[in-house]
């Protein structure tokens, strides 16, 4: 007996499709969850958490719902609920606001900390060094990446290049601490970023056959910032630079 066309089920616009940016998505959310939770989520979960100022929590919460939201945002898109997606993207506008709020706010009160030592740590500009580009790079990418919501494939690619900047406190802690770090490891943490940037890359080369002018920012904003690492973080100019700014900063 033949089967005919009305007869066959209509596919399901909402099938699951476990793609690739759901997949970054994860990764770079594994390592933020996975770093911060050894010093943060964790301790505070069993009462050892240190006592910290309300803008260190907020700060924490904030970055975790973006990070969360960026899973979400790749499911709705797997299951293809396009109205749900751009009503969580309005959302998410205003919270990439927060989190460059919250980002340049920890930044100025580290700065101020670490400035008013007479000693600082040997990895303390280091720190410095990728707060300000992470705030730079978020800001620069997720504007582009929001200018570009009307062609979807140049729109996700942005937004996960948008993503790498924040990642190195979670980075940094996911190698630190089960190896008793004592500074910053800069060559595993730009070797991980690379690899994430890379697989950005070649998903879009195995896809289009060429890599878009936006993959190209994102990817060279991120070979930019590991370019001026060294130069920047060890010139007097940038010294001088933190410590005018420090001078600025005023908290209680």
């Amino acid at each position: 007996m033949n089967t005919t066309t009305a007869d066959k089920p209509l596919p399901d616009s909402r099938t699951w499709r476990f793609s690739f940016h759901l997949c970054m998505s994860l990764v770079m959310a594994a390592f933020v969850f996975a770093g911060f939770g050894m010093t943060y989520w964790f301790p505070m979960a069993v009462g050892t958490l240190r006592p910290a100022p309300p803008v260190v929590h907020v700060h924490g919460w904030v970055y975790s719902a973006w990070m969360i939201l960026l899973v979400i945002q790749a499911a709705l898109v797997n299951t293809r609920n396009v109205a749900l997606h751009r009503t969580f993207g309005t959302f998410g506008i205003a919270l990439a606001m927060a989190v460059l709020f919250m980002g340049l706010t920890i930044t100025l009160l580290g700065l101020k900390g670490g400035m008013s030592r007479e000693v600082q740590s040997p990895d303390f500009f280091d720190a410095m060094y990728l707060s300000y580009m992470a705030i730079l790079g978020f800001a620069f990418l997720f504007t582009l990446a929001i200018r570009q919501v009307r062609r979807p494939d140049a729109h996700r690619q942005l937004i996960l290049f948008s993503v790498l900047p924040l990642l190195p406190p979670g980075i940094n802690r996911f190698y630190m601490v089960p190896f008793s770090l004592p500074t910053i490891p800069v060559l595993p943490l730009y070797l991980t970023l690379n690899a994430m940037g890379l697989a950005i890359l070649v998903y879009e080369w195995r896809r289009h056959g060429r890599l878009g002018v936006y993959s190209m920012i994102g990817a060279g904003w991120l070979a930019m910032q590991q370019t001026l690492h060294v130069p920047v973080v060890h010139s007097a100019w940038f010294f001088d630079f933190c410590q005018h700014v420090a001078g600025l900063v005023r908290y209680r």
